[in-house]
């Protein structure tokens, strides 16, 4: 018999293939795995048939050993990649030090990764949750506050999470059915048009709350000057202006918020997913004047902002700064672009998005793709059934992205 790659034995007479015991163990454990998924957890997503053990870089490995390039990257929560020793350093060392003495306490992680924040965004405060969806609820609430107004205006097929304040803003009927009713004095109006916005305004209304990309919509960028406009027709009118950076802030598109491409500047701003490097963590960033109006008990989180996100979260930042890997995540973005539509797939619609954001617009069943991808050892996502969704870390190099077409090629022309 002879060794084939790490796991397998071939019988050169009858060439039937076996697993090695190390190999069939491996694959026993990971079969027990999903059984037990099953049977203990609650099935709110439809997950691929292999589990994801580690990673190093822009690759994951499954508990078979199989290695996959990863563009999904947590949904743009590891701009840094998998397996980042410096920043396991960073957390341990932090862990060993304290964890979670609650927001009693002073802590001095959270207010270097707030001093951060502010000076990012040029905003003034922060309150720090646990993820997307919760930056979403401090919004919606800092709005009631301050201007004593009910009334948001969210877009057509935007979303903002899935709590109660988050789904209220979010417009996708299939995942708001279920739990209606929701919160009242929500409306949505079709996004990349400032003038329905404006029409839709009225009395008791308190904020317009935008992403300047729509991610979950199949990445849908908006007519140039949109965010400008709502800008204008905010400050017209006294309202808000919420900007959802959860799934573009952290550098994807090419600029630390996305906001900055129009040069504006927003009320309150809404950060999660990448801030961290998959950490649980989430901020909420707002003006001096909107932030005053949160006091003592008018909000709070146990585990928001402890000292193991912030440190994971400074880390984090400080990274893509010292290794420019916002400049690269508009480079490798360009390139990506330019390499598909140069290889004019029979399959491909159009090419959406910014920096490492980027939606493919598909004629054939983009999930059967993403199927057939991870086969071949690609992740890639479609949140919609016309859409491959491509959120990489922001690390990833030319030649990472070529091998990574090269397997989308042999799928989808």
């Amino acid at each position: 018999m002879s060794k084939i790659g790490h796991f397998c034995l071939i019988c050169p007479k009858i060439n039937i293939k076996f697993l090695s015991p190390r190999s069939f163990r491996f694959l026993m454990r990971q079969q027990k795995i999903i059984e037990l998924e099953k049977k203990y957890i609650m099935q709110t997503y439809i997950r691929p048939n292999f589990v994801i053990d580690h990673g190093k870089g822009c690759y994951v490995f499954d508990k078979k050993g199989k290695k996959y390039i990863d563009l999904v990257s947590g949904i743009a929560t590891c701009p840094l990649g998998h397996g980042n020793k410096e920043l396991a350093n960073a957390v341990k060392k932090q862990i060993e030090k304290l964890t979670n003495p609650s927001n009693l306490y002073y802590s001095e992680q959270q207010v270097l990764l707030a001093e951060k924040l502010v000076k990012l965004s040029k905003l003034d405060k922060c309150f720090f949750s646990n993820s997307g969806t919760e930056s979403a609820e401090a919004a919606i609430k800092l709005v009631r506050k301050y201007t004593k107004k009910p009334g948001i205006i969210s877009t057509k097929h935007g979303f903002h999470g899935r709590t109660f304040g988050g789904l209220s803003a979010t417009w996708k009927e299939k995942i708001r059915q279920p739990f209606k009713p929701l919160l009242s004095n929500f409306k949505h109006v079709d996004y990349g048009n400032a003038a329905a916005v404006e029409k839709a305004i009225g009395k008791n209304t308190g904020a317009v709350i935008v992403e300047p990309i729509q991610g979950e919509a199949g990445i849908i960028v908006p007519p140039k000057g949109y965010l400008k406009n709502l800008r204008e027709i905010c400050d017209k009118h006294g309202i808000l202006l919420i900007v959802d950076e959860v799934q573009t802030g952290c550098g994807r598109t090419g600029k630390f918020f996305a906001y900055e491409h129009e040069n504006i500047k927003p009320d309150i701003v809404m950060l999660a997913k990448g801030l961290a490097n998959g950490i649980p963590i989430g901020a909420t960033i707002a003006k001096e004047e909107i932030a005053s109006s949160f006091k003592s008990g008018d909000h709070g989180s146990t585990f928001g902002g402890n000292p193991v996100a912030c440190a994971a979260a400074n880390f984090t930042l400080d990274y893509i700064a010292k290794n420019k890997l916002i400049a690269n995540a508009e480079k490798q973005g360009k390139y990506i672009v330019e390499k598909i539509s140069s290889l004019n797939f029979e399959n491909v619609k159009e090419i959406r998005g910014k920096g490492l954001m980027i939606g493919i617009g598909v004629k054939a069943n983009a999930k059967e793709i993403v199927k057939k991808c991870n086969e071949k050892g690609l992740l890639i996502n479609s949140p919609e059934d016309n859409t491959l969704r491509f959120l990489p870390p922001l690390i990833i190099d030319k030649n990472l992205i070529d091998e990574a077409i090269k397997i989308l090629r042999k799928i989808i022309n």
